[in-house]
């Protein structure tokens, strides 16, 4: 249930009782001012020109019926026209009564209504470890998939491998010369296009334990390819088991290699100069990317016939589209930008739906560690991986302080703070609010009355400011998870985490929960506390976080 779904519905009760029209997109909001009560409305304000009246005067007439409606202690008129709500005691706990008889599946909803999502993101290239980058991407992807597949969505998760090109190419030159390396040749210094990291020398020692020095008898054609598809599947594993331990699973894998095997691409290509939207330039193709707005034309196959990274991309996009999704959601780092126009410019011009297509930015992730920034180089072998900061801080604060910021807002991971155990770090501050109820209910079990079976009529006993501000903000959740979707910002839902278990905290400490002499008002305060702790262990499913019921503060 929700409180404002309640007034609206009472204020379309009342508007058709008047016999007068409201406008559909009138509000109901949260006022930042606590004088103008729970909960406030724009409805006179938007309705009264088709009503022909003053704002003021439609909103007292709208009052009036709202005088004996027990869901409310007071409702008032505030210019110019704003009616203000203050929710009745009776109606506040009723939302402990339902949260508490939903459990676990509180606010989970066919809200969705079944609608095909797909979700790409991380899409690594298959030349390395994940990084923290990547780490970035799959808490936020993966938050996305859960919070929508709770409120009814059918989303998916892709991962798309561009595993063709000049990249996996040097992969699997690098890997040979570490693999003659371990063989006892001299290999001097590496070249600077290769890459250096300690996986590149793992990988040619495996393939050295599994194939031998007999690898060096095939010609270069067939070494070389025979290298690059052992790595690939190498790296695709290692991606697989380092996104499992971040509790991330694709539904997908889609390879650029097996792509290309399967014609999408010369259909792509044979589409757009049926089109008439190609011509021919300096020996290359080009396609009339201006024609669809698109700042420049782009080059589709080069003058040695090869075509470009972009027309595997377009072919991979028409997939996505040929699949059935209402929503196609591309989860991309911040140097996508200019990539965007000219793949928009190309489903035009093969007439898909562009609007189909949504680009979500996740910008930089810059690493600290003691106050200090780390450098990172993916050639030069200077990373951190998904693995390592797993390792460092663990899978919950990982994905916690990634959720933790807009997508579009640059991140400054703090490794230190990331491993406090205190109320400075979040993640910490916010579990610790959990176990700490879990601790009240478990010494609850030793009180002299019974706290199994709920007896709802003594919620009435939370008559305290504090409690109604807990449960006004525990009726937001809902709200909340559908923000989330709608606006694709998982950040919302952390932020609401920590301001529940801050509320939480304060009231822990200002109140005696537990109290022998006090029955009635001690299980009223268990059952507000209980409904707090489902919210929060929901809340920490759908981020991926774990909800401990023990844990030990460090100030």
């Amino acid at each position: 249930m929700k409180i404002k779904k309640i007034i609206r519905n009472e204020i379309e009760k009342v508007a058709k009782s008047l016999k007068i029209s409201i406008n559909p997109v009138f509000s109901v909001e949260i006022p930042k001012n606590v004088d103008h009560g729970d909960f406030s409305s724009n409805v006179a304000l938007v309705s009264a020109k088709e009503n022909k009246q003053k704002p003021m005067d439609l909103a007292e007439l709208i009052v009036a019926k709202f005088k004996r409606n027990k869901n409310f202690s007071t409702v008032t008129v505030a210019k110019p026209g704003f009616i203000n709500f203050t929710i009745s005691r009776t109606l506040y706990v009723s939302v402990i009564k339902e949260i508490l008889q939903a459990g676990e599946e509180y606010a989970k909803s066919d809200y969705g209504q079944g609608s095909k999502i797909l979700i790409e993101f991380v899409s690594a290239n298959p030349t390395g470890p994940l990084n923290i980058v990547s780490a970035r991407a799959a808490a936020y992807g993966d938050t996305l998939y859960r919070v929508m597949s709770y409120l009814g969505y059918a989303p998916s998760r892709e991962f798309y491998m561009n595993d063709a090109g000049n990249q996996v190419e040097i992969l699997a030159e690098s890997i040979e010369l570490r693999f003659r390396e371990i063989l006892g040749e001299r290999i001097g210094e590496m070249p600077d296009e290769a890459y250096h990291g300690e996986y590149i020398i793992e990988l040619a020692s495996r393939i050295n334990t599994i194939e031998g020095s007999r690898i060096l008898h095939m010609n270069e054609i067939e070494r070389l390819e025979k290298i690059k598809d052992f790595a690939l599947n190498e790296i695709r594993i290692m991606h697989e088991e380092s996104l499992s331990r971040f509790g991330v699973e694709f539904e997908s894998w889609i390879s650029e290699n097996s792509i290309r095997k399967t014609g999408i691409i010369e259909e792509v290509l044979s589409y757009l100069y049926e089109a008439k939207v190609t011509y021919e330039k300096d020996e290359a193709i080009w396609f009339m990317a201006t024609k669809f707005d698109d700042e420049k034309d782009r080059v589709l196959l080069k003058a040695d016939g090869l075509p470009t990274y972009f027309v595997p991309d377009i072919a991979y996009h028409t997939t996505k589209y040929d699949r059935g999704y209402n929503v196609i959601i591309d989860v991309l780092g911040p140097d996508h930008h200019g990539y965007i126009q000219r793949l928009i410019a190309a489903l035009k011009a093969l007439n898909y739906d562009e609007t189909k297509m949504e680009f979500i930015f996740l910008q930089q992730v810059n690493l600290f560690n003691e106050g200090e920034k780390i450098k990172m180089s993916k050639r030069l072998g200077k990373i951190v991986t998904m693995d390592e900061l797993v390792d460092e801080v663990g899978k919950d604060a990982a994905r916690f302080f990634f959720i933790d910021r807009k997508p579009a807002s640059h991140l400054n991971f703090d490794m230190e703070l990331a491993k406090k155990q205190s109320s400075e770090n979040p993640v910490f501050y916010c579990q610790y609010a959990h176990a700490r109820i879990c601790s009240i209910l478990e010494k609850a079990k030793a009180l002299p009355f019974d706290t199994i079976e709920i007896d709802y009529s003594i919620l009435k006993k939370l008559n305290k400011q504090d409690e109604f501000q807990l449960i006004k903000k525990l009726q937001e959740f809902e709200e909340i998870l559908i923000n989330v979707a709608e606006q694709r910002e998982p950040h919302r839902l952390t932020d609401y985490l920590k301001e529940l278990s801050g509320m939480f905290h304060k009231y822990y400490h200002d109140f005696n929960i537990l109290n022998k002499r006090t029955k009635d008002t001690t299980l009223a305060r268990l059952y507000l506390v209980t409904a707090i702790r489902n919210i929060l262990k929901i809340g920490f499913e759908l981020i991926g976080v774990s909800a401990p019921e023990k844990m030990s503060k460090k100030e």
